[in-house]
């Protein structure tokens, strides 16, 4: 184990990793914004009261916040979070009216709203890209070379030079995603599928569960199968093939948080392991120790879920707008705005409760509850 990085690297690596990916997720807004004629009014870092800033010709405040968790744009008549028409918006001059946000076409607040997360996409596709030239793409085939002693796999009669074509019902090309459906699944059961001596076979298995510990101290509970290849393929990737695999790579991180947030929603893996500011702060600090191609590699992840958590579906994310979008499509015509008033304070106490789970978790993390009982016992 090695020594931590300390406060000051921490909240350093934090901002350096976020703060840049706050920015190009607003920036997203604000262009898309510009382009449709929207007049916008303010474009912030962070949240709460304002430590600097400017205004440009067109009228835009440029500020930084005091807590840099996040940021807004505010475009010309979003005069309540839910974004819909009020009396104070009807009561505008027709002119300045045309310039608001609420004025635009469905279509044109549906880009403008999505994206932001679609540019913290194309920001991991684009490292993913680079570090796919730079690095090549592993293309291990799934075929096993070796199994374990008192496995999973040993339990299951795994036996070498079976080849897996896919595990829980899912297709499977490499022995990368073999890894990737057994890390985040440990102690359940599933099924590989298998070719072995030219016929297909149906096996179940329980995947184990291994402990493991990072050189930070920090431990992980992850599934274990117990099988390793036959040896690994690493094929060197061109410019035109490099957006291809990032984008590949791109969809099978979100495919594997969607399972671990449905994991999560299923009662199947503990909420304790959602982590906040604070765990992202640390694990910035840690891959910045480790240096840049793991801190970079970090910021590409970081985007992802940017990008994935706001297209969730919640009211006062981007994925909630987008939502009552897709209603108002369907049904032509907006939904009630007394609906949608009470859907976004619903999801304004959604995340503030989420926000205080996470905190709770990252003060646990942190040792903190363990020593409060330990003054109280």
């Amino acid at each position: 184990m090695i020594e931590g990085p300390g406060f000051l690297l921490s909240v350093l690596a934090f901002l350096l990793a976020l703060g840049p990916l706050v920015f190009v997720h607003e920036l997203g807004h604000y262009l898309a914004g510009r382009r449709f004629g929207v007049k916008v009014e303010a474009f912030s870092v962070g949240f709460g009261r304002e430590i600097g800033g400017f205004t440009d010709r067109h009228g835009t405040r440029w500020k930084f916040g005091w807590l840099p968790l996040g940021g807004y744009v505010r475009f010309a008549g979003d005069m309540n979070p839910a974004s819909q028409p009020s009396a104070e918006w009807l009561s505008l001059p027709a002119a300045e009216r045309s310039g608001t946000f609420q004025a635009k076409p469905l279509w044109q607040r549906a880009i403008i709203v999505a994206a932001g997360p679609v540019i913290n996409f194309l920001v991991a596709i684009l490292i993913l890209a680079g570090f796919a030239l730079a690095y090549g793409e592993s293309r291990t085939p799934p075929t096993i070379g070796l199994v374990g002693p008192n496995s999973a796999a040993a339990a299951a009669g795994l036996r070498p030079g079976d080849r897996i074509l896919a595990m829980g019902g899912r297709g499977v090309d490499t022995f990368d995603d073999v890894a990737r459906y057994t890390r985040i699944r440990p102690g359940e059961a599933s099924t590989i599928q298998l070719v072995r001596d030219g016929q297909v076979q149906t096996i179940p298995v329980t995947l184990g569960t291994t402990t493991e510990q990072d050189r930070f101290g920090n431990v992980f509970r992850l599934g274990q199968l117990g099988i390793g290849p036959a040896g690994r393929v690493i094929e060197p990737v061109g410019v035109l093939e490099a957006p291809v695999v990032a984008v590949r790579q791109t969809g099978q991180m979100v495919g594997m948080m969607v399972d671990t947030l449905w994991q999560i929603v299923s009662g199947r893996r503990p909420v304790s392991e959602l982590g906040g500011p604070i765990s992202i702060a640390r694990a910035s600090g840690e891959q910045l120790v480790l240096g840049p191609q793991a801190f970079v590699f970090l910021v590409a992840l970081i985007s992802i879920n940017l990008g994935f958590i706001n297209l969730l579906p919640v009211p006062m994310l981007d994925g909630g707008h987008l939502l009552f979008y897709a209603i108002e499509a369907v049904r032509r015509r907006p939904t009630d705005p007394r609906v949608v008033e009470w859907a976004f304070r619903g999801g304004v106490m959604a995340i503030l409760a989420l926000m205080v789970l996470v905190t709770a978790n990252d003060l646990g993390s942190l040792g903190l509850w363990r020593g409060l009982s330990g003054l109280i016992g």
